[in-house]
């Protein structure tokens, strides 16, 4: 359940009832039996994490910057229409629990709900699994967007740092090979199969052949995290 989404994330729950209150808004759950979570909780719980991890990795990242360039650069992050993109990217809008009216008046397309879910989203992976996986999630969310450029100036991408591990650990790099292409021309989602040197593999999926990739790097990274 979830398997294509948490493919593009990227990140797999143990426990996916997280990810399903993530994913479900008020209005869905008001329209149900009493007892339906929704995500305000794990948005406000999300909007805390993604802050730390977007602060840290700034913090990391331009050690010569002052505190007003350090928030500006955050505030330029971390903004509606920037989560809404971002949660466009993995397709978090197509997983959206909404109730009939919500849905009538086009609230899966609105920035304001998307940005929302994204951060409930990062409450859920933070419960589930801890705060190394929800920055490694958030970092593959970014990762290469044009509204992340402040923080990746400082932060290596995750095939550079899977790299620098492999060699690292085992003397070799990682191999990455393209299983399949699917959906319309405009839309394809890619899904790339990438190999460890001691075989261990990791399948992920992408709007592009390199963000697939990333993806499978920030899973292989999350594997060898205890190496590293």
């Amino acid at each position: 359940m979830y398997e294509q989404l948490q493919l593009a994330i990227p990140y797999h729950f143990t426990q996916v009832k997280l990810l399903r209150t993530a994913l479900t808004h008020s209005s869905f759950a008001n329209e149900r039996q009493e007892g339906e979570e929704h995500n305000e909780r794990l948005e406000f719980l999300g909007d805390a994490v993604l802050e730390l991890c977007i602060s840290e990795d700034l913090f990391n990242g331009r050690p010569d910057a002052r505190e007003g360039e350090l928030t500006a650069a955050r505030s330029r992050l971390v903004n509606q229409e920037s989560l809404a993109a971002a949660a466009r990217h993995v397709g978090l809008d197509r997983h959206l629990l909404l109730g009939r009216g919500e849905e009538a008046q086009g609230g899966r397309d609105r920035d304001s709900l998307l940005s929302d879910a994204l951060e409930a989203l990062l409450g859920a992976i933070f419960l589930d699994g801890g705060y190394t996986a929800a920055r490694q999630a958030v970092q593959a969310l970014f990762a290469g967007r044009g509204e992340a450029g402040a923080v990746r100036k400082g932060v290596r991408d995750c095939k550079s740092r899977l790299q620098e591990a492999t060699q690292k650990i085992f003397r070799e790099r990682p191999v990455y090979a393209l299983m399949d292409s699917a959906g319309p021309e405009h839309q394809k989602v890619f899904t790339v199969r990438l190999t460890l040197p001691d075989g261990t593999g990791f399948t992920a999926a992408g709007a592009g052949v390199k963000k697939a990739e990333q993806t499978a790097a920030a899973f292989a990274l999350q594997y060898l995290a205890e190496k590293i």
